[in-house]
């Protein structure tokens, strides 16, 4: 039994979740030594990455005896019961109910929150990190809520990087994504000192750009407030435990393998696409959390997963569902979906790599393991 006090296990009705959340938490090349006995704050704890980065340091709890104390910032308190179940009898985790967009709310539910965690896990001298998640990652949402996404974007960025400043936070770690970089319009290696075309009067623009201007303001506040921020651009992220009501791409093809219908795809697939495992992601978050350099952006990526999205669609109605279903093209006068601009870019993963970090699985594993916990769901 750990120091909590519980053996709850953290995914007890998706198995190929619960294996992830494990080899995660017992993996060797991870800096266990400097997250054990600390505070960590997660924003987005109820989107597919908060969710497993969360679970994860419980399972390290109940594991490894990690002693981290576990602070999961959500909005909505029923849909985090509904994801988390008997989690919430776990003494290692506070669930933190905040509008990130409400300053003064935010600020005094993180406070009270953390200096709970000081009296009763008595944590005076603990490190305290903060893993900024909390996004609108559907497109159709950014076109048809552009302000909100935006208000989203900027004001919670900079309400919790206030957060750090006054908390005197660690390592501060803000989810950007692959986004940032724009179009290109002739097949290109991405490292990140390398950017690409944005249009800026194109409304689902706001994302891309939000994306890039709460970048430029963790740098702004670690040069004149000196929070130790780092930024993870992450490629698109799937993986065992997505949750229900997930309509991206590849949860649209994974259900059309599943129930043998065919892919539609609403524009030519030519974009290239990049992609990451979920586990493998945690894993590299947790990385740039400990080992990364301040103001500095690293690309989480396998750049193995490499297609463009019509050649996933081609892998997954051939190679997964064996040839049973086929890819039907109905493209749309409007881009009324909000799908991003076609962009041809393969990420360098070789920054994230030199901390020591690697990928473990392929894109045939990311599905095939998704589809697993997707039938153990439901959904």
């Amino acid at each position: 039994m750990n120091v909590y006090g519980s053996n709850i296990i953290e995914s007890p009705n998706d198995s190929t979740l619960q294996e992830d959340l494990e080899n995660t938490a017992l993996c060797k090349t991870l800096p266990f030594e400097k997250l054990k006995d600390s505070i960590i704050l997660v924003t987005g704890a109820t989107g597919l990455v908060g969710m497993q980065m969360v679970k994860s340091l419980a399972a390290m709890n109940r594991l490894k005896d990690a002693n981290i104390s576990v602070l999961a910032l959500v909005r909505n308190i029923d849909k985090a019961q509904s994801i988390y179940g008997d989690l919430f009898g776990r003494g290692d985790i506070s669930f933190v109910r905040a509008d990130l967009n409400d300053r003064d709310g935010l600020l005094l539910a993180v406070k009270s929150a953390y200096v709970d965690v000081l009296r009763i896990d008595d944590k005076k001298n603990a490190p305290f990190y903060i893993i900024h998640g909390a996004a609108v990652t559907a497109s159709k949402t950014m076109v048809e809520k552009p302000v909100e996404t935006i208000d989203t974007a900027l004001d919670g960025t900079k309400n919790m990087l206030e957060v750090a400043r006054e908390l005197g936070c660690s390592s501060f770690v803000y989810l950007s994504s692959m986004e940032v970089y724009g179009s290109f319009f002739e097949p290109t290696v991405v490292t990140e000192d390398v950017m690409g075309y944005i249009d800026p009067l194109v409304v689902r623009s706001n994302y891309q750009l939000t994306k890039r201007m709460c970048e430029n303001m963790c740098i702004a506040y670690a040069k004149e407030f000196g929070v130790p921020a780092k930024i993870a651009r992450l490629s698109q992220t799937f993986g065992a435990g997505i949750l229900p009501g997930e309509n991206r791409v590849f949860a649209q093809f994974a259900r059309s393998v599943m129930n043998e219908q065919d892919i539609v795809l609403h524009t030519k697939g030519l974009s290239e696409g990049n992609y990451c495992y979920t586990a493998d992601t945690i894993r590299g978050l947790l990385t740039i959390l400990i080992k990364g350099d301040n103001s500095t952006a690293y690309n989480v990526s396998n750049e193995d997963t490499h297609t463009t999205i019509a050649g996933m669609a081609e892998f997954a109605s051939k190679k997964l569902a064996e040839g049973k279903i086929k890819v039907v093209f109905d493209i749309p006068e409007d881009n009324k979906f909000g799908y991003a601009a076609d962009t041809k870019m393969k990420l360098s993963n070789a920054k994230l790599r030199s901390l020591g970090w690697e990928p473990s699985y392929s894109l045939e594993d990311a599905y095939r393991r998704m589809m697993s916990s997707m039938k153990q769901q439901g959904i």
